[in-house]
């Protein structure tokens, strides 16, 4: 079992720290959240909670997760960067795969690509996307940044996006960068089984445990291998026993915020640095 940091909603300048701790700690990434704005009044509800409200609020800040990973590239050695999740349908696919690839590059291939098709119609507004069939135009995103980041003369005919020859200027990835797909609809779990791997939403074991299952599923109606990455949020996981319960559902990354259990939802950083070692050597050595 591999751990990830979930850097949702912190300020920039306690990541970089809490990153330098994880990556001494023996954590397997840190993640980060992504939105472009906050508008104040949504025309779309939140789909994670029953109630449709958001679980954060206009002081949760969300750094730009490569500018991100670019900056924690330099100051850390083995720890990876994903994110949680890449709204991918509200950007430019050349640009992401640029903006992807320059942080794989600068962190020596330690990314993973994490994507989500987005909820808020607003925010696709105003960054210029339609927010209709978002997760079809999201797929064909995918097949051209996997075309760009070949490093070769590529072109594209798709219902979305169409050019002649062309090549993704360097950087180039040296080695494939995983995608994993988050979401937890049927059309997220399809997605999921195409790629590389699934991220849950904050459930429970149960809930976690069938959508695994109904991803095999899915795979082997692909002809796919059923083993894939799973990183997941248990919202009533509390110790070793319950992630050795995700291990055997197929589980293979935890991504916790540490400190919590500790200190709680604290702002101090030097108790969420404390909570990070802490949970390292109280969890993680263990479970080794």
């Amino acid at each position: 079992m591999k751990f990830v940091i979930s850097a949702a909603f912190q300020p920039p300048q306690h990541i970089i720290p809490i990153a330098q701790a994880a990556d001494e700690a023996g954590y397997e990434a840190i993640a980060s959240s992504d939105h472009a704005v906050y508008p104040e009044m949504l025309d779309t509800p939140y789909p994670y909670t029953d109630d449709g409200v958001r679980r954060y609020d206009e002081t949760s800040q969300f750094p730009d997760p490569w500018v991100l990973a670019g900056a924690l590239s330099s100051v850390t050695k083995r720890i990876r960067f994903t994110t949680n999740v890449y709204v991918l349908p509200m950007r430019n696919p050349f640009m992401a795969a640029k903006q992807v690839a320059t942080a794989a590059a600068l962190s020596n291939d330690r990314v993973t690509l994490t994507i989500g098709v987005g909820w808020s119609n607003l925010e696709f507004e105003l960054v210029g996307q339609p927010f209709k069939r978002r997760g079809a135009r999201a797929d064909e995103m995918i097949e051209i940044m996997k075309k760009a980041w070949t490093g070769e003369w590529v072109t594209h005919e798709g219902e979305f996006y169409q050019f002649d020859r062309l090549k993704l200027t360097p950087p180039i990835p040296t080695e494939p960068i995983p995608i994993w797909v988050g979401g937890i609809s049927d059309f997220a779990l399809r997605r999921a089984a195409r790629n590389d791997g699934w991220l849950s939403d904050l459930q429970t074991m149960e809930e976690i445990i069938a959508c695994i299952d109904k991803v095999r599923g899915y795979r082997r109606d692909l002809g796919k291998d059923e083993r894939f990455d799973v990183m997941a949020s248990a919202n009533d996981a509390s110790g070793i026993d319950d992630y050795r319960r995700l291990g055997e559902g197929g589980v293979n990354h935890i991504l916790t915020m540490p400190w919590a259990f500790y200190h709680g939802l604290t702002d101090d950083l030097a108790k969420k640095v404390d909570g990070t070692k802490r949970f390292a050597g109280e969890v993680i050595a263990k479970m080794s």
